[in-house]
């Protein structure tokens, strides 16, 4: 591992991210990890990073000027993205991933499939309107009644709830086919999956209840 920490993680990414979008992250970790080019915003936002992990191949030479050489951590390979490079050399309980949901849709959903390959981590993905993270076996959420619960799988799963205006038990949820989009919670939502394969989508007023909850939770994939 490059990195390891018993408390949790800020991971920024190159993609777009305002400051309330780190903020809500910083709020929760104190350790800033930045992925490739993620090491720009970090300096944009007067953050240094502790360290940077990818390819480098969007680190400015601005960056790798002002940045130790001893934090930059360099893996040349391009079989994957550096979001997924860094999380397999980071160990952490949490890692909070901001500037991975941004405006282009194939870093979106890349993103989202590293979440499926890294089922071991916990991740949570922030954005200005929502927040993504692999739903671990359970999950029980303190939600006010109305909150947008969406689910989408990635991969074959089934699930159980309750709380949900729409409950999930019988339901074979698959890329292809069924789907969970705009689901509502009633109040506090519990939950639980076959399969590390569905990502839970919900509001950005969400995550500290999110966290709290995952801090309750002692299973993971």
């Amino acid at each position: 591992m490059i990195v390891s920490s018993l408390s949790p993680i800020a991971l920024i990414g190159g993609g777009d991210m305002d400051q309330g979008d780190l903020a809500a992250a910083l709020a929760h970790a104190e350790c800033v990890v930045a992925a490739d080019g993620g090491a720009d915003k970090a300096l944009a936002a007067g953050i240094m990073p502790e360290v940077v992990i990818g390819d480098f191949d969007s680190l400015s030479a601005r960056a790798r000027r002002e940045i130790p050489q001893e934090r930059l951590h360099r893996i040349d390979e391009q079989d994957s993205t550096d979001f997924d490079k860094a999380l397999r050399h980071i160990e952490a309980p949490l890692i909070l991933g901001v500037g991975f949901l941004g405006a282009r849709l194939d870093h979106q959903l890349a993103a989202c499939n590293t979440l499926v390959r890294h089922a071991e981590a916990r991740v949570i993905l922030t954005s200005r309107d929502s927040i993504v993270l692999l739903a671990p076996p359970s999950i029980v959420l303190d939600l006010t009644p109305g909150t947008v619960v969406s689910l989408f799988p990635l991969g074959a799963v089934e699930g159980v709830s309750d709380g949900l205006e729409w409950p999930i038990a019988g339901l074979s949820f698959y890329p292809d086919g069924v789907i969970g989009t705009s689901n509502r919670a009633l109040g506090p939502v519990e939950m639980s999956f076959t399969a590390p394969k569905m990502l839970l989508i919900l509001p950005a007023e969400c995550l500290n209840r999110v966290i709290e909850a995952l801090g309750r939770t002692a299973s993971h994939w």
